[in-house]
């Protein structure tokens, strides 16, 4: 299959009109009518029916028709967004975020301040690999950081929020197997997090059972504070607890932690920009490690 054959198709599926489509082309009938037919020929299906004077899509030519036009709409779209990568102000930081999105964008308020020509864009789906900065967790024991040329990687602990009530108000540490008839609030199943903070419930020997789940931290956060239940807080990315809502325990078995790491990808010719952001977002990320374990 070819790309213009493709777009042919498309054209005609749009109208299901061979001469109008012809015109909008700008080529002849013939040469439309002939392409459409070698599509056909090399998919092995018909695409369209006639109908009276007209065409009709088949149910063939529907499909084609569903899975084409998002995959032309991201090729025509890639040329504007090569070229933003690309702009000679280099003004545009791409990032694809899948961890710590609380402190990542507390980082870019901070930096937009001392760098006000500095736009951000968050890459999603089909577009993440294009990055120029990523920010990622893994469920992995790594030295606390670990600096590298184009990786930085600190090591979160993760800890288990609950109501600060009396029971509960004289431990340090528990074992996670102790919580496992407890309710237990959590992030969405599709976000990283929550797919972590349930292989640390598998190790413990226990399914955790969900009785409130949300894509919001803030939300996860008030319900525990409610006393709906208990769940898991990641000691620096969700920030400092507001006294007297939640107490936060240690686990210690299985020991709970995460590797956020921050990955610089050099995608210009000219990255002092994004180098510069990756720099300060590794300083960012330092400082409220250091803040949140001198609380805790």
């Amino acid at each position: 299959m070819e790309l213009l054959q493709l777009r042919y198709f498309l054209e005609v599926a749009r109208t299901q009109h061979i001469t109008r489509s012809a015109e909008r082309l700008h080529i002849a009938q013939p040469s439309l009518s002939q392409s459409i037919k070698r599509l056909e020929a090399e998919l092995g299906v018909k695409l369209f029916a006639t109908r009276g004077r007209n065409i009709v899509l088949t149910e063939y030519g529907k499909f084609l028709k569903e899975k084409l036009e998002p995959l032309m709409q991201r090729l025509d779209a890639l040329p504007g967004q090569l070229q933003a990568m690309a702009d000679p102000e280099q003004t545009t930081i791409c990032l694809h975020v899948t961890a710590a999105s609380l402190i990542v964008t507390e980082a870019i308020i901070e930096y937009r301040r001392m760098h006000e020509k500095v736009n951000f864009r968050f890459l999603l789906g089909d577009e993440a690999h294009m990055y120029d900065v990523s920010i990622e967790a893994e469920n992995s024991l790594r030295p606390q950081t670990m600096a590298q040329e184009n990786c930085f990687t600190c090591r979160e602990k993760i800890y288990l929020a609950v109501p600060n009530v009396e029971r509960l108000r004289k431990l340090n540490y528990v074992s996670l197997y102790d919580f496992r008839d407890a309710n237990f609030i959590s992030l969405s199943a599709n976000k990283q997090f929550r797919q972590i903070c349930d292989r640390f419930c598998s190790e413990a020997g226990f399914t955790p059972r969900i009785t409130f789940e949300s894509d919001s931290p803030d939300t996860v956060r008030n319900m525990i504070a409610a006393h709906m239940g208990v769940g898991f807080w990641p000691a620096f990315s969700w920030g400092k607890l507001k006294q007297g809502d939640m107490k936060l325990l240690e686990i210690a078995d299985p020991p709970c932690r995460r590797s956020i790491v921050i990955r610089l990808q050099r995608n210009r010719m000219d990255s002092r920009v994004v180098e510069d952001f990756f720099s300060f977002l590794g300083d960012f990320f330092m400082a409220r490690m250091s803040e949140a374990y001198g609380v805790l």
